[in-house]
């Protein structure tokens, strides 16, 4: 497999992005602090705070977006919660460990747990975490409710009969469905696979890029306005800003498509999103986006989390449709009826 992150320095070449990346050394020296300062991130050559690196989300794959209601506002689990997190955990890699047993005729292969596809030993699990839930504001850690138009809106979609025939690939599917994007949100939070994430610097910009369906964000950080309302994409239109050590990256100009947002939910064209990237030591960062869709949800939420430095992390290319006739055969199948 080709490395994404061969696209991405490509993309960014006009930048100068390959010179700097490469002269680049982290003055770790002035990053380390005496006992008890805070953390200070060590600095670019033209003086910006380094996020440079490889930080996949892996490890936060087994904590769910929304906390279970039983924990009310508390986001950290006791230690037998933890030690069932955990329980759960060695029984799920027990089970994907069955997904390779070719001599048992009567379970097929791949269905072990229930027919998922791709098989269930395809999945990044990740490890036991403490934090209860992905989302921290709400102090419930739930999603806010949903407008009467964005329930509206998913009523009508699932109101369609099982026995109507596709009659298009946008009138019809997702676009992850479609392997386009899983939208800004879905790319870049912890899932099943391909959760590596990288940052790139240099002078004015970041270039974000995440392994999920290969997206890859060119972060302008000069103050300059957003394009015009009127150019809209999948993954919007960011800006970036320094805010002390921290990186704010505000996007807007979206597409208000099923799959822009978060995976399959639909998302209105009002939708903003707040990034904020800071580094915590050597090997953590922190990171927080924050969903903010008036014409979807009725208030704002914010996702926060850690993010763990691997710089021996691959990052592959995400092949989705390579041998894969699904789409077309749905399509055909249904206009041959």
């Amino acid at each position: 497999m080709q490395k994404i992150i061969v696209a991405a320095f490509a993309a960014s070449a006009v930048l100068g992005l390959v010179f700097i990346a490469q002269a680049q050394a982290p003055n770790q020296s002035a990053a380390r602090r005496g006992e008890g300062e805070a953390y200070r991130p060590p600095r670019t050559p033209w003086g910006d705070p380094d996020l440079e690196g490889k930080w996949p989300s892996t490890h936060m794959a087994a904590v769910p977006l929304q906390r279970a209601e039983s924990l009310g506002t508390r986001n950290v689990l006791t230690d037998a919660e933890f030690a069932q997190r955990e329980a759960q955990a060695a029984r799920q890699a027990v089970q994907d460990l069955a997904d390779f047993d070719f001599d048992r005729p009567s379970v097929p292969w791949g269905q072990v747990g229930g027919g998922q596809s791709p098989p269930q030993h395809w999945f990044e699990r990740g490890e036991p975490q403490r934090q209860a839930s992905l989302i921290v504001d709400p102090s419930n850690g739930r999603l806010p409710a949903l407008t009467a138009a964005a329930q509206k809106r998913d009523a009508d979609h699932r109101a369609r009969p099982e026995s109507h025939a596709p009659s298009g690939l946008d009138a019809e599917f997702t676009l992850y469905e479609r392997c386009i994007t899983r939208g800004l949100v879905g790319s870049i939070l912890p899932g099943g696979y391909n959760n590596g994430n990288q940052i790139v610097q240099s002078p004015g910009y970041v270039t974000l890029v995440n392994e999920m369906i290969h997206e890859s964000r060119v972060v302008p950080l000069d103050g300059r306005a957003h394009v015009n309302p009127a150019i809209r994409s999948y993954l919007g239109d960011s800006r970036g800003r320094w805010d002390g050590d921290t990186l704010v990256v505000e996007t807007t100009n979206f597409i208000d498509r099923r799959g822009v947002g978060m995976n399959n939910t639909g998302v209105s064209d009002a939708l903003k999103i707040t990034e904020r990237f800071t580094r915590t030591s050597d090997t953590t960062l922190s990171y927080s986006i924050t969903i903010d869709d008036s014409k979807t949800w009725t208030a704002p939420f914010t996702l926060q989390y850690t993010l763990k430095r691997d710089e021996g992390y691959g990052m592959y290319e995400y092949a989705c449709h390579e041998g894969n006739y699904a789409l077309k055969n749905i399509l055909s199948g249904a206009r041959g009826k």
